[in-house]
């Protein structure tokens, strides 16, 4: 049984301007290396015959196991989950199950531009040498489809298919490589049990005051090389006696912050944006952590690398504005506590 996760995202989209109206959709680098996790980017060249793409949905082939897709402002999420057929080794703990197609939905891509939707995941049980297909669908409004779902048999070359799938080719791992558990921080979401854990790090001691509050437990979490999203997490303690509001953040190394929430409804995962801010009631705790409230850094100039720190300004309703660090923590495995 498949169970579909939402995270629900707003804003403008960025993309940068192309026509190619007989273009296929493909991945911006053609391989990816074997027992190693990495960022793939499907290319989107046009919509369908001259229609904005407003959804866009991508299968993952057997082999191609712990995905996390990169949220995109102005879509909705969707991750659908399933059973792998093989049992995998996701550092020490057996999956047997995990995302298996990914959707963004909502969105309004013109033809005349071009954008790429990414998902982080690891290549595991595949020889080198060996072809990926990632049948892909492209939805314009309620009557536009372009569909990239053909997979050459063994022998065959693709480019001789009218809708090929698009592919990666898995190369050989250097020796002595290893493996990165990296990207932005679901830790908190077990997304093959669909439960909800973690809290704020305990590592990190440093107390922050603006006014009555009492920011600690700072940290953040090491993220992939071309993956402009990473997480924010920590701990408000309110000691006054009137309430209060997280309003905004701001920092230098990214160009939006945002505050999201996650929540179940059912069997369903909804991230969604906190427009109006997180209010801190008085004499209350509230904690951002993954799979609960946290922030987004969007747009981030470099990746988040492990024992580096992230400085953000924090801006409350009444307390006004404190700066805090973000300690940057290695990337722990997926489904695992903080």
């Amino acid at each position: 049984m498949k169970t579909i996760l939402k995270f629900a995202l707003s804003g403008a989209f960025i993309a940068a301007g192309v026509s190619q109206a007989a273009a296929h959709a493909t991945f911006v680098n053609s391989t990816v290396t074997e027992e190693s996790t990495s960022v793939i980017a499907l290319q989107v060249p046009h919509g369908c015959d001259g229609k904005a793409t407003t959804e866009v949905q991508i299968k993952l082939p057997e082999g191609f196991v712990f995905a996390k897709p990169q949220p995109k402002p102005g879509w909705e999420l969707e991750v659908i989950q399933g059973a792998y057929a093989k049992t995998y080794d996701n550092c020490g703990e057996k999956a047997t199950s995990g995302p298996v197609e990914i959707r963004w939905k909502g969105g309004n891509l013109p033809d005349a531009y071009y954008d790429t939707f990414n998902i982080q995941g690891k290549v595991s049980g595949i020889a080198a040498g060996k072809t990926l297909a990632f049948p892909a669908v492209q939805l314009c409004g309620t009557d536009g489809k372009v569909a990239w779902d053909q997979i050459a048999p063994e022998g065959t070359n693709p480019h001789s298919l009218k809708s090929p799938a698009p592919t990666l080719t898995v190369t050989a791992k250097n020796a002595g490589g290893h493996d990165e558990h990296a990207g932005m921080d679901m830790s908190g979401m077990n997304m093959a049990g669909m439960s909800m854990g973690g809290g704020a790090s305990s590592a990190h001691d440093d107390v922050v005051k603006a006014g009555d509050l009492e920011v600690t437990g700072a940290f953040t979490k090491a993220m992939l090389p071309g993956q402009p999203v990473g997480g924010g997490y920590f701990t408000i303690k309110n000691n006054g006696k009137a309430d209060d509001k997280l309003v905004s953040i701001t920092s230098p190394v990214a160009g939006m912050v945002e505050m999201h929430e996650m929540a179940m409804q059912g069997e369903v995962m909804r991230m969604r944006r906190l427009d109006g801010g997180i209010a801190i009631p008085a004499g209350k705790t509230v904690e951002l952590t993954p799979g609960g409230l946290h922030l987004m850094f969007m747009k981030v100039k470099e990746p988040f690398k492990a024992g580096g720190a992230v400085q953000a300004t924090l801006t409350f309703e009444k307390a006004g504005k404190v700066d805090i660090t973000l300690p940057i923590e290695a990337a722990g495995p997926s489904g695992a506590k903080p």
